[in-house]
């Protein structure tokens, strides 16, 4: 008997050994568990599937997701309208078990209101989404709406740089630069550069660029500085035209060009007509006086700035690379349109020939080593005031190889090519763009007529840099 019942025992014991799992076992799939590390740890995807579920027993439509891969992940899974939703919590790494309870039964109160938690989820990064565009959007406004006038100003000269000529890229310098540099030259006595017409408006915001603050603008600099107050407006509304076409400037401005007002216009007048310009009967005593100037560089520029016609920026701004002594021609740096070339004449090229080469300008600063001559005006007013010519200008100069020339009747559309102008309809009908060749039939005979009326001997076969000229 009692060994019957030490067999019952011990095969009974056994039974119940076989029926409860071991701690190294993989949990039941089929049935609910009490989540912990140790049963998430040992849940595996079953041989066959891509993913496999095991569910909570303390928190309803909870789940461990494992895919065939061995990656686990809370998940939330219920019925909503007859059909299964189930929802990513999160990794098991980033979750602890509660906090995943914790949020399964939020989403089981969302779902017993009759709500989709993923569609309000959906609705929350769209919220989201929406708040970030504006956000984004409120930035850039204010972004725009805070730009100043020189920081549109500068990405304007450097997008058009390209595109312009040296003269023209150092007037938008020129008439911006902020002054108080110490200088011994253009300071009106004050010993310190003065700031460009320009410069007062570009710490204004560009909204704030108005047509009655560009109009009491032109009314102050008119006062003072008329012919450079014009230029500069030319230069601002050229600016103002091309921010209205840029999509971050333009919304920021009226529709039309507040500096195109008749106000404006009338504010910084007319040009008034220049008449400065040598007689015929001038020219013997302006070359003597000129020629007679001790540094020959200056001397050299102005009688090049006559016979030449170009601007006297344009002259300064030459460089030997500019000559071109096999086809003689000179290439000039246009204000306008970029660049020109003209005819090399015998007296020119000579004058030419004979300068020292301190650097790569033709007319090259004596006291600064990379740099060329400064406009040599108080020379030149000497050399009037010796030939007693009253009023005439460095731009005169240029004027009066224009009028010089029609004393030989030179066709108009020759002359404008020579000096870098375009020529009118009603100057020259039928206007064509002259070889170098034709120019230059035209050029020396022009050069030579002026020469002959200053009472200069010149052999125009004479090797260059060697000069015979007698008065």
């Amino acid at each position: 008997m009692v060994a019957t019942w030490t067999v019952y025992v011990a095969r009974t014991a056994g039974a119940i050994s076989m029926a409860r799992p071991k701690k190294s076992d993989a949990p039941d799939l089929a049935e609910r568990v009490n989540l912990t590390a140790g049963a998430i740890e040992r849940l595996t995807c079953p041989a066959g599937k891509q993913q496999a579920f095991m569910r909570d027993s303390e928190a309803p439509g909870l789940r461990v997701r494992v895919t065939a891969a061995g990656a686990k992940s809370f998940v939330y899974e219920a019925k909503l309208n007859r059909q299964t939703i189930r929802r990513t919590i999160g990794d098991v790494k980033l979750w602890s078990i509660e906090q995943a309870r914790t949020e399964a039964r939020r989403l089981a109160v969302v779902l017993d209101s009759g709500q989709d938690p993923r569609e309000i989820e959906r609705q929350q990064q769209a919220d989201k989404a929406a708040q970030a565009a504006a956000a984004i959007v409120q930035a850039v406004a204010a972004q725009r709406e805070a730009v100043t006038v020189g920081e549109a100003w500068a990405a304007y000269v450097a997008e058009r740089t390209p595109h312009w000529g040296d003269l023209h890229r150092k007037d938008h310098e020129r008439l911006t630069r902020a002054g108080g540099e110490t200088s011994k030259r253009g300071t009106r006595g004050r010993g310190v550069t003065i700031a460009g017409p320009l410069h007062p408006l570009l710490g204004l915001a560009l909204r704030d660029l108005t047509a009655p603050v560009i109009e009491a603008w032109a009314a102050r600099e008119a006062q003072t500085r008329p012919t450079a107050a014009r230029l500069a407006w030319r230069l601002l509304k050229a600016f103002l035209g091309w921010c209205a076409e840029q999509p971050e400037y333009a919304p920021v401005l009226p529709s039309v060009n507040p500096a195109k007002t008749k106000k404006a216009r009338e504010a910084l007048g007319k040009p008034k007509a220049k008449d400065d310009s040598l007689l015929k009967e001038q020219l013997p005593a302006w070359f003597a006086a000129v020629r007679s100037i001790g540094n020959p560089t200056v001397a050299a520029y102005l009688q090049t700035l006559l016979l030449t016609g170009a601007r006297p920026g344009e002259v300064l701004a030459m460089r030997w690379d500019d000559l071109n002594t096999q086809w003689r021609g000179l290439t000039i740096r246009d204000k306008v349109e970029g660049e020109r070339v003209i005819p090399l004449t015998p007296y020119v090229h000579n004058l030419l020939a004979a300068l020292p080469r301190r650097n790569e300008f033709v007319f090259a600063s004596s006291r600064n080593e990379n740099a060329p001559l400064t406009e040599p005006n108080h020379a030149h007013d000497k050399a009037c005031k010796v030939a007693a010519i009253d009023g005439l200008t460095l731009h005169g100069l240029r004027r009066s190889f224009g009028t010089l020339s029609e004393w030989l009747e030179a066709p108009s559309g020759v002359v404008a090519q020579i000096q870098g102008h375009k020529p009118s309809a009603t100057a020259e009908k039928h206007y064509r763009v002259r070889p170098l060749d034709l120019l230059r039939v035209h050029h020396e005979r022009i050069e030579a007529w002026i020469l002959e009326q200053a009472g200069i001997v010149f052999d125009a076969k004479a090797e260059p840099g060697k000069l015979r000229a007698v008065n």
